[in-house]
């Protein structure tokens, strides 16, 4: 494909994908390497996923910890304060660390529970420890990558490490998140981090190059790791690594969470720069749909994929707002093809709870179905993953036909991509033409919209594929 992705695509996958990551590597924390492909050596995308929950903590299936809470305190802060109000920061994160939540790291704890200002409490501690280069200031930087990448490598640097020294007294902590902020900056813009990382090492501080180089190297494995993945050179190298070598945001996440240790914080950062790569058509759906959570300290507002993806959008320059797409007359749920059933967004909202439904387009309040999965398909031609997204699709819907689930498929109108799938699933499930799934399609279901030239296209693209 010759399209080239949307900013707003990435700028979505790296907020979504950093809470993604946080989920996915929770119930994994300080277990031994291996484990994530040892309880899943193939992908689950049936009615169970590796959303799996549990963990020492408890964690619900798609909760996020305290990696994702403190980068919505970051987020929220600046897009309500239009910038950087270090103090207003630190006070955020001060209310949430007195809330008691359930993980917080032990020197961030000690920072936030001093009785110091902003200003001096990180400093304070990094004295009186010498024990502060952790990577809990690397793990809830991404918002801030994202909210400052407009404003060139040395204004997003600075503000990467002035946030980071809130908490981390360590310059070294600073330089990390300042490395991570450049290459989501690069990424952003629609380049190639990887290749970006020498010159983001020419920005580090002198002093600090040489480990920062060290653990960027090409050639760098976890293998060479001189610390445990808590501290901030292994996570950011570790994510790095697996950059490199996973191909798609999926494996990439696999890789960081079979390292072991500290799973969530790496697989958050993780999930920040790969979905700033691979934009948010690159994030299985089975694990964007789930993500959740609330933040201790700020009311009990539940946190679900819409909110971040409406925070990241703000975070880029647009407007905070919630979405609602009114009342719209009901269409279906028709049954158009064995097992796969059609409708257009409140013939779904509205349907029995016992369908497994794929929505193909913005919803508003979520759906109470206990299995439903959200795709992010825009009806243009600015989807340069819509071939990434229709097999994420067609996989996760013949997963959940063979657990017996009913399947509904919608989108807003149940027109153009709910046809999109519908006659996708024909031409790679039965192995007809893209025509005569067409014809079959065109048949059953009268609501059939054919004016989107795009998806015909990444249709024959799947034909050609078998």
């Amino acid at each position: 494909m010759t399209t080239t992705m949307h900013r707003s695509h990435r700028v979505a996958g790296a907020l979504v994908g950093s809470a993604v990551g946080d989920a996915l590597g929770a119930p994994f924390e300080f277990g031994p390497a291996g484990a994530f492909s040892a309880r899943f050596p193939v992908p689950a995308r049936g009615v169970e996923t590796e959303m799996c929950g549990g963990g020492s903590l408890g964690w619900e299936p798609g909760e996020f910890t305290d990696d994702t809470q403190m980068a919505l305190l970051v987020a929220t802060s600046l897009v309500e304060r239009g910038g950087l109000d270090e103090a207003d920061l630190f006070d955020r994160f001060r209310t949430w660390a007195q809330a008691d939540p359930p993980d917080i790291g032990i020197q961030t704890r000690a920072v936030l529970a001093s009785g110091l200002p902003w200003d001096v409490a990180a400093a304070d501690h990094s004295t009186r420890t010498g024990r502060a280069a952790g990577n809990g200031s690397l793990m809830r930087t991404t918002p801030a990558a994202i909210r400052f990448s407009r404003d060139g490598t040395q204004a997003t640097m600075d503000a990467a490490r002035r946030i980071s020294a809130l908490t981390h007294g360590d310059p070294s902590a600073g330089e990390g998140c300042a490395v991570f902020h450049e290459l989501v900056r690069v990424a952003l813009d629609g380049g190639d981090p990887l290749a970006a990382v020498p010159a983001a090492l020419d920005q580090v501080a002198p002093e600090h190059r040489p480990r920062w180089a060290a653990v960027l190297d090409p050639h760098w494995t976890p293998a060479d790791a001189t610390e445990a993945n808590g501290a901030v050179w292994p996570t950011l190298g570790q994510a790095v690594w697996a950059l490199r070598h996973g191909r798609d945001f999926a494996e990439v996440l696999r890789l960081v969470v079979d390292l072991g240790g500290d799973t969530d914080t790496v697989a958050a950062v993780s999930g920040g720069l790969a979905g700033a790569v691979h934009g948010m058509g690159g994030i299985p759906m089975r694990w964007s749909s789930v993500v959740h959570g609330k933040v201790p300290g700020f009311g009990d507002r539940r946190w679900g994929l819409a909110d971040l993806q409406q925070l990241a959008a703000a975070l880029d320059g647009g407007a905070l707002q919630s979405y609602d797409p009114g009342v719209i007359p009901r269409i279906g749920p028709r049954e158009v093809l064995p097992g796969i059933w059609a409708g257009n967004l409140d013939g779904a909202r509205y349907s029995e709870a016992d369908f497994a439904v794929i929505s193909l387009c913005r919803l508003g309040d979520p759906f109470p179905h206990e299995v439903h999965r959200m795709a992010y398909l825009a009806d243009n031609d600015l989807n340069a993953d819509v071939d990434t997204v229709l097999t994420d699709v067609l996989d996760d819907m013949a997963a959940l036909r063979a657990d017996g689930r009913r399947i509904l498929v919608h989108c807003h109108g149940g027109a153009s991509r709910t046809g999109l799938v519908l006659r996708g699933w024909l031409v790679r499930e039965e192995g007809m033409s893209v025509a005569e799934a067409t014809g079959h399609v065109a048949e059953r279901w009268e609501h059939l919209g054919l004016w989107n030239d795009s998806f015909t296209a990444a249709l024959h693209r799947l034909e050609r594929s078998r």
